[in-house]
């Protein structure tokens, strides 16, 4: 049995490394490109550098692996939870009034339930080896 969760040999923490990146490469573009005033507009890049930040700490200290990532995947669920708010512009009938703000809430959204599946995955990948393990 494998020792490590991994999605196509990536390491959930290299995914979190990634996707925090991302979350911080993205705020920044639609900060700039937009032109936008808004402080709201960096939310993804306010909650990709705590994610890409812990995972490289879990890396490093790996005795403290578990509880960083903990925060990383608490961290993820607030990047969907953030996600969330599209749907009240979709229910108020102004979606994509501002097609830069709704574009990162969809993102946030997809991206941030697809990486809180990943780390629930992992967790639970983890908790099967660890029990494995015990047994042996």
């Amino acid at each position: 049995m494998k020792k490590e969760f991994t999605v196509y040999g990536i390491t959930i923490e290299n995914i979190s490394i990634i996707f925090g990146a991302f979350l911080i490469i993205w705020g920044l573009m639609v900060t700039l490109i937009s032109d936008s005033q808004s402080f709201t507009s960096l939310i993804p890049t306010l909650l990709g550098i705590p994610i890409t930040i812990l995972s490289i700490f879990a890396k490093k200290y790996t005795n403290k692996k578990k509880i960083l990532m903990h925060f990383v995947v608490l961290l993820g669920i607030f990047v969907f939870l953030g996600g969330l708010d599209i749907f009240r512009g979709l229910f108020n009938g102004n979606i994509f009034s501002n097609s830069w703000a709704d574009s990162s809430k969809i993102m946030m959204l997809v991206l941030g339930f697809l990486f809180t599946i990943l780390c629930v995955k992992s967790f639970i990948f983890n908790k099967k080896n660890t029990k494995e393990n015990k047994n042996i």
